[in-house]
């Protein structure tokens, strides 16, 4: 093939390179519209999460501030104005304060004779999935003691039998209240060993350990037998 003039070669690579940008044209008008508006939106998002951060950080600050005003009111008896604050925090506050908002709630019905009101708050808080375990299960605890001179003693031992496992952090408080509870209903075996098995755990408070072992020996249970008694019939370990 005979090769172009030279003239005719430029104008060949002319047509060529403004068929080119045509064509680049053409993609930028199909495309180009569409990496504006993804790179608008983009843009458009961090600026709503960095906007959403800086405001969840003025309302955590700020609900720490009420928070901390509660508790000041609820030391110094103001309890009208505590009353405000907890609803404030049950209203606006994140879990952990709208859980504490609840409790004080709870608490100055409890205050007032509203026994009843302040059980159901706890209800409330138990049957939440939402709220961490360990607000369940103190909410579980005081619900219980509002209710349980008018609860039937096997309803007791039901609800409360989640926390009556050795090495729970509230077995202490749950197996004084289940083995109350067996007295009842005539159960005095198990409810001496119980009582024995909360004398027993280290984590409990002192008071309530003192009480445990003097109930315990009062049903026949010596204490330290039984903790001898459940070493030596406890399955050995495995290598």
């Amino acid at each position: 093939m005979a090769s172009l003039p030279p003239t005719e070669d430029a104008f060949v690579r002319e047509v060529d390179e403004e068929l080119r940008q045509e064509q680049l044209l053409k993609v930028w008008k199909h495309y180009g519209k569409l990496a504006l508006i993804a790179v608008a939106l983009f843009l458009a998002g961090l600026a709503a999460f960095l906007f959403w951060r800086a405001e969840q950080q003025k309302a955590a600050e700020k609900q720490g501030e009420t928070m901390g005003a509660l508790i000041a009111d609820v030391q110094a008896a103001r309890k009208t104005d505590a009353a405000k604050k907890a609803e404030q925090l049950i209203a606006e506050g994140g879990p952990g304060y709208r859980v504490s908002g609840l409790m004080t709630k709870a608490a100055l019905a409890v205050d007032k004779g509203d026994t009843k009101g302040a059980a159901a708050i706890f209800a409330g808080i138990v049957a939440d999935e939402d709220v961490a375990q360990p607000y369940r299960d103190i909410a579980l605890i005081r619900q219980t003691l509002l209710e349980y001179d008018t609860l039937p003693p096997q309803q007791i031992i039901d609800r409360l039998k989640p926390l009556t496992i050795e090495g729970h952090p509230f077995f202490g408080t749950a197996g004084e209240m289940t083995a109350i509870a067996m007295l009842q209903l005539n159960r005095t075996a198990e409810a001496g060993r119980l009582l024995a098995a909360v004398a027993r755990d280290k984590e409990a408070p002192d008071t309530l350990r003192v009480r445990a072992a003097r109930l315990a020996t009062s049903l026949g249970v010596n204490v330290d037998e039984a903790a001898a008694t459940a070493t030596a019939t406890a399955p050995a370990d495995k290598d």
